[in-house]
C-alpha cells in the first residue's frame, strides 16, 4: 500500500463566522459547537488519508485555551500526524481571527483517533503516512507516545471496569 503525504490529506484554512446563535450563556462560542466542528474536519483528514468511512474512537482532552466571540472568525487546521494498521491520528488546531484589527488567538487544539471501515463495518488497513517537514516528523514521533499512553490507559480502565 503507497503511503501519503500529510500535505495531500489536509485541511487548511477552514473557516467559520461566529454569529450571536453561536453563543452560550456567557457570550462566548459554544463549546459544543467547537468540538462538532473539530471532528469534521479530523474526518475529512481522516478519510482524505484511508479514502474509507471513518469513525471516531476517541478524542484527547479538550481544553479550551481562550474564548471567542461574536463577530470573529474561527479558522480551523486539521492534519494527520500518523497512522497505524486500520487507525489513524489526526490533529486539529482552532485560531480565532478578530477580522477588524487582524490579531490571531489559539483557542484550541486537539486530537483525534479515527479507524477506517470497509464496506462491513469491520476495521480494515489504511496507507502509511509520509512526514516530509521537520515538524511533520515531530508529530509523526509524537503520535507514536500518546498512541502508546491512549493503549496502557484503555488497559486500566479495563482492568478496573474487570475488578468492579
Amino acid at each position: 500500500m503507497q503511503g501519503k503525504t500529510v500535505a495531500s490529506t489536509a485541511v487548511e484554512n477552514q473557516t467559520y463566522k461566529v454569529f450571536p446563535n453561536d453563543l452560550n450563556t456567557n457570550g462566548t462560542v459554544f463549546g459544543g459547537l467547537v468540538m462538532s466542528i473539530l471532528d469534521r474536519v479530523a474526518l475529512v483528514v481522516a478519510e482524505r488519508h484511508s479514502e474509507h468511512i471513518c469513525a471516531t474512537v476517541s478524542v484527547d482532552a479538550l481544553h479550551f485555551l481562550t474564548p471567542a466571540y461574536v463577530g470573529e472568525i474561527l479558522i480551523f487546521k486539521g492534519s494527520l500526524n500518523r497512522a497505524w494498521n486500520s487507525s489513524m491520528e489526526v490533529g486539529v488546531r482552532v485560531v480565532a481571527e478578530n477580522f477588524k484589527t487582524g490579531e490571531h488567538r489559539h483557542v484550541v487544539s486537539v486530537y483525534f483517533t479515527f479507524v477506517a471501515l470497509d464496506e462491513n463495518n469491520s476495521p480494515t488497513q489504511v496507507p502509511p503516512v509520509i512526514p516530509e517537514t521537520k515538524l511533520e516528523k515531530l508529530r509523526y514521533e509524537d503520535a507514536g507516545h500518546r498512541r502508546e499512553a491512549r493503549i496502557k490507559q484503555a488497559k486500566e480502565r479495563k482492568e478496573r471496569h474487570l475488578g468492579s
